[in-house]
């Protein structure tokens, strides 16, 4: 397994060792038929749609929550509680564009025998758009009235055209009414549910059986589901350490799929066990989220000159050497690799000369010490991310460039389950306990659309400090063109309006690029019929078999 040091090989080696103890208080279904085991390297944080952005939350919860659709793996849309994908043809998008008419199936029901319909459907976009609740995310709830015309049939009407409502609208999971209304009648509020850790009736294939705590969670063939019943028995999901974890679960046979791999982990897999490794575009790509708050970050992450400098000084190409032997490329924007990046950008320029420049413009100077000082405050940065080992590793190269120019960092690394979370659970993101933070990130894929980057999401007292534009980035001219583009629904143009989104954000440093990370699988060859999304990656676990 390729590292970038002896900590990585050494922690792999130990826990190999140790792997069996680790997971003695979770049932062991490995290689039995019937049953699929996953390792989880994050806990999920929520199983709630509403209330996390988490990968491996969205993982465990399409496995018992249905959307209206999902893209499949060739990423075309699929219905799934809708008879029908909306069109202009069968009647499902007005002329005009701005209203959506959804048919449900008349036969899908809840797995308490309760029918699911179209009061479902208006209670999640009314909980979305509730200022009581505090979800991750409105949109677009809050730009859209949704109501039941019967049981079976959804209107959603805009107020203009909105171009990615396909990737948006009723594709996180549909909530049971009949379930959770009573607890917002009687709390005034979901952000407390139970049923946001602990699920008790599902829709989609599976449905939670068990879950314990930082050990595993066990889903089990929802029988009451309306499509095609789940060929397996369980899914068994296993929450362990971490990436060297994983691999040696991987290779030991304690797991059926390795999630998330790094480049090198992948190619390491391969070699040494049965199975498949798939690579699949999800629209992710790694970089750096900046601290602009005037009341939290520190004051040179929001000098435009410092952003740059910090963007010149580091060396993608002996980052993603180091870190993945070159099977990853480095990152130009936000948008790599889909029809919407704007191919007129490049890979920033490692210019560690050029870097200094800009920050002796700024009035940052050179102490004593080698680093950098304004105004009596020194240029040492708090750099966070959680505890995945390339992102550690990451650090401590960055770490060394950044010396390079006089730039100091504090390295933080929030535990998984908690770096990413919302506000109201207290996420040192959301909190603002950061200058740069680095993940994962990626838009309302395949849609370009992404509300990260809006003045209107970032998390204030008015709006009970939901969104997810935890940077607390405000910038007129770009929510302007990401206005324009949510109601442009010709491609070309659309293209074009990204394209001066992607200017905008690299000329000004916004977003800091580091690698694009497509989502790295590996399938044991006992189990067949995986169909990997880069959307929704379980969107076919029904067909899974393991033999």
């Amino acid at each position: 397994m390729l590292r970038l040091n002896f900590r990585a090989l050494l922690t792999a080696v130990v826990l190999a060792a140790v792997v069996t103890g680790a997971f003695q208080s979770a049932p062991v279904h490995a290689a039995k038929a019937g049953v699929v085991t996953l390792t989880f390297t994050q806990e999920p944080d929520s199983l709630n749609p509403m209330y996390t952005t988490n990968y491996f939350s969205g993982l465990a919860y399409s496995l018992y929550l249905a959307p209206a659709w999902a893209y499949d793996e060739k990423l075309n849309l699929v219905p799934r509680l809708a008879k029908e994908i909306p069109t202009a043809a069968n009647g499902g998008v007005s002329a005009d564009g701005k209203v959506i008419t959804v048919k449900l199936r008349d036969d899908a029901k809840w797995s308490d025998g309760e029918a699911i319909t179209a009061d479902d459907f208006v209670f999640t976009a009314a909980m979305y758009a509730d200022k009581k609740n505090s979800p991750l995310g409105r949109t677009p709830y809050d730009s859209v009235t949704v109501e039941a015309k019967d049981k079976t049939t959804v209107v959603a009407t805009f107020k203009e055209p909105y171009a990615p409502w396909p990737a948006l609208l009723f594709t996180g999971g549909i909530l049971p009414a009949h379930i959770l209304k009573p607890i917002y009648d009687k709390d005034g509020t979901l952000d407390k549910a139970d049923y946001n850790t602990m699920p008790t009736v599902a829709s989609g294939p599976f449905k939670l059986k068990e879950y314990q705590k930082g050990q595993f969670l066990i889903f089990e063939r929802n029988d009451t589901y309306f499509g095609a019943k789940a060929k397996l028995d369980q899914i068994l999901i296993k929450i362990i350490a971490d990436d060297a974890a994983q691999v040696a679960a991987i290779k030991s046979g304690d797991t059926d799929f390795g999630i998330f791999l790094a480049g090198a982990d992948a190619a390491d897999v391969q070699k040494s066990a049965p199975v498949e490794v798939l690579t699949v575009a999800s629209g992710y790509n790694e970089g750096w989220f900046f601290n602009l708050n005037s009341e939290g970050g520190h004051p040179a992450v929001r000098d435009v000159k410092v952003r740059q400098a910090l963007n010149k000084a580091i060396d993608r190409a002996e980052l993603t050497k180091a870190l993945f032997n070159d099977l990853q490329k480095p990152a130009v924007s936000y948008w790599d690799p889909t029809p919407y990046q704007d191919v007129s950008l490049a890979v920033p320029q490692y210019d560690p000369e050029g870097a200094k420049k800009l920050l002796d413009d700024a009035g940052w100077k050179a102490g004593t010490d080698g680093i950098r000082e304004k105004d009596g405050v020194k240029l040492k940065l708090r750099y966070a991310t959680n505890t995945r080992d390339v992102r550690k590793d990451a650090q401590l190269i960055i770490q060394g460039q950044l010396k390079k120019i006089g730039v100091d960092v504090e390295l933080i690394n929030y535990p998984n389950q908690q770096f990413l979370a919302s506000y109201e659970k207290e996420g040192p993101v959301a909190r603002g306990k950061f200058d740069i933070a680095q993940w994962s990130s990626s838009t309302n894929f395949p849609d370009p659309n992404t509300s990260r980057f809006r003045s209107d999401q970032i998390p204030t007292a008015a709006n009970n400090f939901s969104g997810a534009n935890w940077s607390h980035l405000s910038d007129p001219a770009l929510d302007k063109l990401f206005d324009q583009q949510r109601s442009t629904v010709d491609a070309a143009a659309r293209t074009k309006i990204f394209n001066q989104i992607s200017k905008l954000m690299t000329d000004n440093v916004y977003w800091l690029p580091l690698w694009q990370d497509p989502d790295i699988w590996s399938v044991a060859k006992r189990v067949t019929g995986v169909k990997l999304s880069g959307v929704a990656p379980f969107w076919n676990a029904n067909e899974w078999e393991a033999k």
